[in-house]
């Protein structure tokens, strides 16, 4: 069986962080969060790393990480593109933001032909995570129906003091399947739980802290694609329209799609590791501090390559 490959979505803009935070050092040697997840997956065992990016930022992206991970891992870049729309459809006249997480996976489709795992270029997931992705994209094909996986952590591990944070809020059976998941895109920490708005803040709904939520750390089989292809063209037929600046089309969305349907299954894996991730400026020092702890416990080396 081929080796399971990792997709990193790194073609976000940064509009909150105020940069390019896929590039910016966490440590005084200059990794990058990405850097830590590339050499989790590689010690899990898998055998290639897609980028998926904005071509505009294609070589400041290769000179700080993939130049020197390509030493160590096969390596592929694949590029979001506004441009990039299903036929029959017209870029909306002043858009500039992605098309959003789906829309991302979609555009890997002609390099990617082996069971993969998705993961934001920003995020620090752990190395457990990688095992478990692992084992199972290594264990389980498709069926009668589609199976994937994602990781699950518990919302108050992934909150930060700094602002609003959006998550896919998720429901699980007792077999720990999931069953539904909500992308809500503005959740904030409050003194025992959180909550979200979906009204600018006229409004908030109360979420406990141990709800499971996806951080976009998913395992699919190659049979997602002709599915995105199908939510890409729903989607420019009917969201596009509403809101042609900003409609996104999202991959938790999607996949809740696909359960409701019936056409698929996934199974919540669980990370021993706590997540963290630099959603603004100000989370940088405990990031920087927490791979400081990593560093002096032994998880990493002081170089990773």
């Amino acid at each position: 069986m081929d080796k399971p490959t990792l997709v990193i979505l790194a073609a976000g803009m940064g509009s909150r962080y105020g940069g390019l935070k896929q590039i910016d050092p966490v440590d005084d040697r200059g990794h990058k969060i990405i850097d830590f997840s590339i050499y989790d997956a590689l010690q899990a065992g898998f055998g290639k790393v897609v980028f998926i990016i904005k071509r505009e930022n294609e070589k400041d992206f290769k000179e700080c990480v993939g130049d020197a991970v390509s030493k160590h891992i096969e390596v592929e870049y694949v590029y979001q593109e506004l441009s990039n729309v299903p036929e029959g459809f017209q870029i909306p006249e002043g858009r500039v933001k992605p098309w959003g997480t789906a829309h991302a996976i979609l555009c890997c489709r002609d390099v990617v032909k082996e069971p993969f795992a998705v993961i934001n270029a920003d995020d620090y997931y752990g190395r457990s995570a990688y095992a478990e992705l692992y084992r199972f994209l290594t264990t389980h094909k498709d069926d009668e129906k589609l199976r994937y996986a994602m990781v699950g952590y518990q919302l108050g591990n992934t909150l930060t003091e700094n602002g609003s944070v959006a998550r896919g809020v998720c429901v699980t059976d007792e077999k720990g399947f999931l069953q539904d998941i909500a992308e809500r895109t503005k959740i904030v920490k409050r003194q025992t739980d959180a909550a979200f708005t979906e009204d600018d803040g006229a409004t908030w709904t109360p979420l406990p802290l141990d709800t499971p939520v996806s951080m976009n750390m998913w395992a699919f089989s190659p049979s997602i694609f002709e599915e995105l292809t199908a939510a890409t063209e729903r989607f420019f037929a009917e969201e596009v329209e509403k809101n042609p600046l900003k409609a996104e089309c999202f991959l938790p969305i999607e996949v809740g799609r696909l359960l409701k349907a019936g056409k698929a299954t996934v199974e919540v894996l669980h990370s021993a590791d706590k997540w963290f991730g630099v959603t603004y400026k100000e989370d940088k020092p405990f990031v920087t501090a927490s791979i400081a702890s990593l560093k002096a416990a032994g998880v990493y080396p002081d170089v990773l390559w």
